[in-house]
């Protein structure tokens, strides 16, 4: 039952793109016509006929848009979709033709669907690498470099043509010559690894966790001992300019305590050594015991 729909769905597909291959072909005038009814006066008809002439062109281009695995219908409904962006935007006054004007409109819209549904992970997501992804292949034919691993000189070519760095190029050389794979897939014959078991974790060791966790709560207790040895005005002025995640200007505790910004600065200073001599005290170097 569901082949039977399958197979229906295809031949309905077949015959729409072969009702729109035969529509008759329009002349300037009335090309022009129609764009200016469907812009003046909102006319459907005109609208309606003047993309269904065009929806030739939508096709010659899903067609070569296949090879990258999509398929065909519905490639040519995202055509469709840029062929009606183009005739709500399209100009009859300017010496252009629609087919023209167009063409663009249903390319960028057939790109953007394939970069959104070649793979699940997004490609071409830059200037640059939507530019390497429709032409990389064309350009790696072109100097005969289609086999294998892409050579040093083709990947030095392909930069300079299209404008991009080689680590580009041979970026997304890599990621077209294999598709994507799942991470539950076993890796060699014995099968008793996947890929997920060969990738390399960011996060930080348990003891590294652990160091860290201790040496933190050494800094602070370091710290907090050295700051009991500041008078009340050293400790406010070190705490809203130095522990604070909003640090305030020399200007502004100088207002509130009454003081120019510049005995603010000297107060800091005199309070920053004092902090400095006693952890020197109490640990050394305080780079050598880990403090810093």
């Amino acid at each position: 039952m569901a082949s039977t729909g399958i197979d229906a769905g295809l031949a309905g597909e077949r015959r729409f793109m072969a009702r729109a291959m035969g529509a008759r072909l329009l002349p300037a005038d009335e090309e022009r016509s129609l764009a200016v009814r469907w812009r003046d006066g909102g006319d459907e008809a005109a609208l309606h006929e003047l993309t269904h002439a065009y929806m030739r062109l939508v096709i010659a281009l899903a067609r070569r848009f296949t090879l990258y695995g999509l398929p065909m219908g519905d490639l040519v409904q995202e055509g469709a979709v840029g062929l009606m962006q183009a005739a709500a935007r399209f100009d009859p006054e300017r010496e252009v033709r629609f087919s023209t004007y167009a063409g663009w409109w249903v390319r960028a819209a057939m790109q953007d669907y394939v970069l959104r549904n070649w793979s699940i992970v997004r490609t071409g997501t830059t200037a640059s690498g939507k530019t390497l992804f429709f032409n990389l292949r064309r350009l790696r034919a072109r100097l005969g470099d289609l086999d294998g691993r892409l050579s040093p000189a083709a990947r030095v070519a392909i930069a300079a043509d299209l404008g991009v760095s080689e680590d580009d190029v041979a970026a997304m050389a890599a990621r077209l010559s294999a598709g994507d794979r799942s991470l539950n897939a076993p890796v060699g014959e014995a099968a008793d690894m996947s890929w997920e078991d060969t990738l390399e974790s960011d996060a930080p060791l348990q003891d590294e966790i652990v160091m860290g966790v201790h040496d933190a709560a050494v800094r602070e207790g370091v710290l907090a001992r050295a700051l009991t040895g500041l008078n009340p005005r050293e400790l406010e002025i070190v705490r809203r300019r130095r522990l604070s995640d909003e640090p305030e200007t020399l200007e502004v505790i100088g207002a509130r305590l009454g003081v120019s910004k510049e005995r603010v600065r000297q107060i800091e200073g005199a309070a920053l050594a004092k902090i400095k001599a006693a952890v020197v005290a109490e640990v050394g170097d305080p780079v050598e015991a880990g403090i810093v």
